[in-house]
C-alpha cells in the first residue's frame, strides 16, 4: 500500500515553515491520540502516520531528501538519505512538541533535572486614555519563589529527600495501553522523584514559598483589550535550579463615558438641538487631545457621521492614526414654555399649509407607502 504525501498527512503546504509544521502536528496528534480514541484502530494508524510525517518534515536533512526524492529518499530500505526511525523515536517527538503543554517534555526519567517555572498572567485594567497614550504602571503580584530555609529541597534543614521507591527516582511510572507504552506522573512523589519524610516548616515540603513583589510595567501607546505584555523571568521560580517562567500582563481597557473604540477608530455620540440641525451651526466636540470645532450644515439628519481625521488611535504595532467619528443625534426639546409651544404650533401650521413633502420628504414618503399598502390590501 502506497504512503500518503507527508504534507497531505499534516494538512500543510509544501513551503510551510517549521512553526507551521509543528503547529499542524500538534493539532493532528491531539486529534488522533489513542487516549482520545480508545479501541479505535483507524485513529491509531493515523496517529502513527502523523508521527512519521512529523519526524521527516521537522528534520531539515530528512525534509530536503523527501522533497527531492519523495518517500524513497527517506526509506532506509531504499538506501535513501534519511530513513524513518520507527516507533523508537516517538517519545522524543512527542515530548518536544507537547512538553510546553503538559509540563514535561523529554520524558520523566529526568525528574531531578532543572525545570522551568510556570508562566503567570496578570490582568491590568487601563482607562482609554492610558491605553491610547501609553503609561507606566506598578503592579503587585503573588509568586512562588525558592524557599530560603531548605534551598528548594523541601526537606527540613539538616535532612535530605529520599529517592522515591515507586518510580526509583524517575518521577514517572510506565503503563502499557495496547500498542503504546504510556508514561504517567508517579502518584507518590508527584513527579519529583524524591520523597520528603521530614518537610521544611517554612514551605511545608514544597520547596517554594509565596511572596509578593512589585513590578514596573511600561504600557506602550495604542494597546487594546487582549494585548499582552511579556515580562521575561518574572513568573514562578524554576525547580532544581531551572529558570523562572515569564509574566504576561493582559490588558483590559475599561469602557469610556464618551468614546467607543473600534480598532484604531473612535466613535462618540454628539447631541444637537432641533434648531442646530435645521439651520446649521458650529459646536465644540471632545477629542482625546482636547476640544475642536465641528461645523454642522443646515438640514442635518440624526445619525449623520462626521469624520475628524487623525483624532483616533495610533496602533501599537504601527500604521496610520485612526479617526474620530462623531455621530449626531437630534434631541427633541423638552420642558417647553407656553410661548415656545405657540411658536412650534405656528411653525407646524406653515408646514401643513405647504404640505409635508417639502420640509419632511422622508415622512411624506413613508406615509405614502403606508397608504398604498392598505389600498392594496382592500383592493
Amino acid at each position: 500500500m502506497s504512503k500518503r504525501d507527508y504534507y497531505e498527512v499534516l494538512d500543510v503546504e509544501r513551503g510551510a515553515s517549521d512553526k507551521e509544521i509543528k503547529r499542524a502536528y500538534r493539532r493532528m496528534a491531539m486529534k488522533y491520540h489513542p487516549d482520545r480514541n480508545p479501541d479505535d484502530k483507524a485513529a491509531e494508524e493515523q496517529f502513527k502516520e502523523v508521527n512519521e510525517a512529523f519526524e521527516i518534515l521537522s528534520d531539515p536533512q530528512k525534509r530536503s531528501a523527501y522533497d527531492q526524492y519523495g518517500h524513497a529518499g527517506v526509506d532506509p530500505n531504499m538506501g535513501g538519505h534519511g530513513g524513518f526511525g520507527g516507533a523508537g523515536n516517538f517519545g522524543d517527538i512527542f515530548g518536544d512538541v507537547f512538553g510546553d503543554i503538559f509540563g514535561g517534555g523529554g520524558g520523566g526519567a529526568r525528574a531531578n533535572a532543572a525545570q522551568r517555572g510556570s508562566d503567570l498572567r496578570y490582568s491590568l485594567d487601563l482607562s482609554l486614555e492610558e491605553a491610547v497614550r501609553g503609561t507606566n504602571k506598578e503592579i503587585r503580584i503573588p509568586t512562588l519563589v525558592e524557599c530560603k530555609s531548605c534551598l528548594g529541597s523541601g526537606a527540613k534543614k539538616g535532612t535530605k529527600p529520599s529517592t522515591c521507591g515507586t518510580c526509583a527516582g524517575h518521577g514517572q511510572v510506565r503503563m502499557q495501553q495496547g500498542f503504546f507504552s504510556v508514561q504517567q506522573t508517579c502518584p507518590d512523589c508527584r513527579g519529583k522523584g524524591k520523597i520528603v519524610k521530614d518537610p521544611c516548616r517554612d514551605c511545608h515540603g514544597e520547596g517554594l514559598v509565596k511572596e509578593y513583589k512589585t513590578l514596573a510595567v511600561k504600557i506602550p501607546a495604542g494597546v487594546d483589550t487582549g494585548d499582552r505584555i511579556r515580562l521575561a523571568g518574572e513568573g514562578e521560580a524554576g525547580m532544581n535550579g531551572g529558570p523562572a517562567g515569564d509574566l504576561y500582563v493582559q490588558v483590559e481597557v475599561s469602557e469610556h463615558p464618551i468614546f467607543q473604540r473600534d480598532g484604531k477608530h473612535l466613535y462618540c455620540d454628539v447631541p444637537i438641538s432641533f434648531v442646530d440641525a435645521a439651520l446649521g451651526g458650529e459646536l465644540e466636540v471632545p477629542t482625546l487631545d482636547g476640544r475642536v470645532k465641528l461645523k454642522i450644515p443646515a438640514e442635518t439628519q440624526t445619525g449623520k457621521l462626521f469624520r475628524l481625521r487623525g483624532k483616533g488611535v495610533t496602533p501599537v504595532r504601527g500604521g496610520s492614526t485612526g479617526d474620530l467619528m462623531c455621530r449626531v443625534t437630534v434631541e427633541t426639546p423638552v420642558n417647553l414654555t407656553k410661548r415656545q409651544k405657540e411658536l412650534l404650533e405656528e411653525l407646524q401650521e406653515t408646514f401643513e399649509s405647504e404640505g409635508h413633502s417639502k420640509q419632511s420628504p422622508k415622512k411624506a414618503s413613508f406615509f405614502d407607502g403606508v397608504k398604498k399598502f392598505f389600498d392594496d390590501m382592500t383592493g
